[in-house]
Formats: structure tokens, C-alpha cells, sequence
């Protein structure tokens, strides 16, 4: 068989473990996410993320075929949506209207319009260039943004997101690419000696009593962190961990803290 491509071309497509509409959801595509097709069965396709290498399975009609070229074309393009809930694109052939979300991909933007495959769409908009040189003063606005969204394993949108999916959709804003979850991006960045010297952007890291990374949060400060835990919100850290008001005990068991 050829080796096969394809590209999300709806606004959040469902990532499943198991080709099933019962699997849980492990993560999701964004509008112009990339992917190469590793195994397909009459109804799903087992795919490798460009973005992430992140492996899972779609449903087959939930994304467009693309040639080799037009994959290795998708790599280099970074224009996406920013920090905003309204972003509407229209296909220009039938006056759909498609409602994406922030951090979906904008490929090859000309005076507004864009082609996916052989679809033309119009954005109704503007799209932002991510930066590294923006992180530090940009970090806080970009967490923010996504305050008290729900909690939801493998989401990575306003309207649901897990801990490192938010932790990997804020950083996409700066263009700075993370691995999907918590123990990968653990892997990732340069180690911070103390808490007490971390700065807001570093991401914390928090393990299970077995010693596995399970959880990840994005430092305000030295003394704060943002992180999803039932819906994104900001609790204080100290050496032991996450600290939670609400419930007046420790949820979360500091392991590390990485800067990137």
C-alpha cells in the first residue's frame, strides 16, 4: 500500500485509542492538522500526528486525503488562530460555515482566503504567527484565556481540555511544540534546580505514588500555577505540590519543573 496523508478539515475531530466511537478519546485534531495514515480498517484509520507524533485512531470521514507534497508543504506553515473564541471560516462553494477553534491552522492565507486540498475557504478574521520572542511577556494572557474551561481527557479546546493538552495549546501560541502528555513533555526542556526559581511559562510536573507523571501545570510565578484539574484554574504550589483552597489539602505531588 502507498503510504497515505491527511488533514483535518473539520474544527475538532475526536483522537480514539481503539477504532471505536466507544474508545475514549485520547486527544484531538484541530482544523489543519496534519497527519500521516499508518493502518485502516473499513471505517477508521490509525494516524501519526505531524505536529506531535501522536498516534490514535479517526473515523474515515473525518478528514481529507492529501498527496506527499501537500503533507511536507502543511510542515512549514504557522499562521493560526489566535486567543479567541469567535473564529469563523466559510467555504467558498456553498457559503458553509465552519467555527474553529484557537490554535487551529490557517494554511497559505492570500487576502484572506486559503485553499485545504481543493477547498476553498474565506477566514473571517485574522490569524497570529507564533513567536518564541513573545513567551515571557505573552505566557499569562495565553493561560488565561483558557480560565475555568472544563476539564475533559484528551480535549485541547476552550470548551474541554486536559492538563497537557492545555499545557501544549498555550505553548502552540508561541511555537513552541510539546509532546501531547504529561510524561513526554517531562522529557522535554531544561530542569529548574528549585522552585523557587521558576518563572511564569515554566511547566510543572506532579507524579502518582507509583512515581509515573501524571500531571502538568503552566508557573505564573514561583509561588502559582494554572493548571486543568476538574477545570482550569490557578492554585498555589509550594515544594510538596499543588495546594488546593477549595478543598484544603494537597492534590498534586511536585516532581520537577522544566523551562523551555
Amino acid at each position: 500500500m502507498n503510504q497515505q496523508f491527511g488533514v483535518c478539515n473539520l474544527s475538532l475531530v475526536p483522537v480514539r485509542t481503539e477504532p471505536s466511537d466507544r474508545s475514549e478519546m485520547c486527544s484531538q485534531l484541530l482544523f489543519g492538522d496534519h497527519f500521516t495514515v499508518l493502518e485502516a480498517t473499513e471505517k477508521w484509520v490509525r494516524i501519526s500526528t505531524a505536529y506531535d507524533d501522536y498516534e490514535g485512531w479517526i473515523d474515515k470521514k473525518q478528514f481529507a486525503e492529501i498527496e506527499h507534497a501537500a503533507f511536507v508543504a502543511l510542515h512549514d506553515l504557522n499562521s493560526i488562530l489566535g486567543l479567541s473564541i469567535n473564529h469563523r471560516i466559510v467555504k467558498t462553494s456553498s457559503n458553509e460555515i465552519l467555527n474553529l477553534v484557537a490554535g487551529s491552522n490557517i494554511p497559505g492565507r492570500l487576502d484572506n482566503f486559503f485553499y485545504l486540498r481543493d477547498t476553498r475557504y474565506k477566514l473571517e478574521g485574522e490569524t497570529v504567527k507564533p513567536g518564541k520572542e513573545n513567551f515571557r511577556s505573552g505566557i499569562r494572557e495565553a493561560a488565561m484565556f483558557y480560565l475555568n474551561a472544563p476539564y475533559l481527557w484528551g480535549g485541547k479546546s476552550v470548551f474541554g481540555i486536559d492538563c497537557s493538552g492545555f499545557t501544549q495549546m498555550v505553548f502552540r501560541q508561541f511555537g513552541i511544540k510539546i509532546k501531547r502528555d504529561a510524561y513526554q513533555q517531562a522529557e522535554q526542556g531544561e530542569l529548574v534546580g528549585f522552585l523557587q526559581e521558576a518563572k511564569g511559562g515554566d511547566l510543572a510536573f506532579f507524579d502518582n505514588e507509583e512515581g509515573r507523571i501524571t500531571h502538568v501545570g503552566i508557573m505564573l510565578d514561583s509561588e502559582r500555577i494554572i493548571h486543568a484539574s476538574g477545570r482550569v484554574k490557578i492554585d498555589p504550589i509550594d515544594n510538596q505540590g499543588i495546594y488546593s483552597n477549595e478543598l484544603k489539602k494537597y492534590t498534586h505531588k511536585l516532581r520537577i519543573v522544566k523551562r523551555f
